[in-house]
């Protein structure tokens, strides 16, 4: 059963005073920064994304500089990454795109931004909420997992889990909680092993009283 708006605000209380500092952790000083980054950030970690991007941001300063990148080097670039020749593609046609159809500035829409080159709705949503402060719920795989346990989702697909989630939680806490989450995933609710006995969200997950 889908847990009602007075459990998901529960929830969320018990998230905000957890992770109260919880934000992006992905380093960056603009949009294309961010977006970048958070391409590289798929099937890798945060930490490995800002070893390389410490480097990378000051070899490729602008959209037109990606978009000219060599193939070949810009894949050497972000290598240890994974999956990095897709990875250097899209950002290379990214940079082509933006420097060609948006003056090489990152437009603030989700339907613009999901038309680029290697941006889905997750990406799209990270860069609006933290480089553009406009509300969207992240839908990475700690939040999947996450809302699936606590009965805020019984959906699979993350488009429909977002809109499950727009749907029960307040606009101003879209961005926040997606952040407080994505922490709580790392700490506690982690994918294979969950400690649920220490979680703080205990008396509210359906999963983890099964789980104890």
């Amino acid at each position: 059963m889908m847990r009602s708006k007075a459990d998901a605000k529960k929830i969320l209380a018990v998230l905000k005073k957890t992770y109260p500092q919880a934000r992006c952790s992905l380093d960056h000083a603009s949009p294309l920064e961010l977006l970048v980054a958070t391409i590289l950030s798929a099937q890798c970690t945060d930490e490995r994304v800002n070893i390389v991007t410490k480097d990378l941001f000051k070899k490729y300063p602008s959209a037109r500089d990606y978009g000219r990148a060599d193939l070949t080097v810009l894949e050497e670039d972000v290598r240890s990454t994974g999956f990095f020749r897709n990875k250097a593609r899209s950002i290379q046609k990214l940079g082509q795109t933006l420097a060609a159809e948006h003056g090489g500035q990152v437009p603030a829409d989700l339907d613009v931004l999901v038309k680029l080159p290697g941006v889905g709705r997750k990406t799209a949503n990270v860069v609006l909420g933290t480089a553009f402060d406009i509300p969207g719920v992240v839908v990475d795989t700690h939040v999947s997992r996450i809302s699936q346990r606590l009965g805020l989702t019984e959906n699979q697909d993350p488009v429909k889990i977002e809109f499950d989630l727009m749907d029960q939680l307040p606009q101003k806490d879209w961005v926040s909680f997606s952040h407080q989450v994505i922490a709580h995933g790392r700490a506690i609710c982690k994918a294979r092993k969950p400690d649920c006995p220490n979680c703080p969200l205990l008396s509210l997950c359906p999963f983890g009283q099964a789980a104890v």
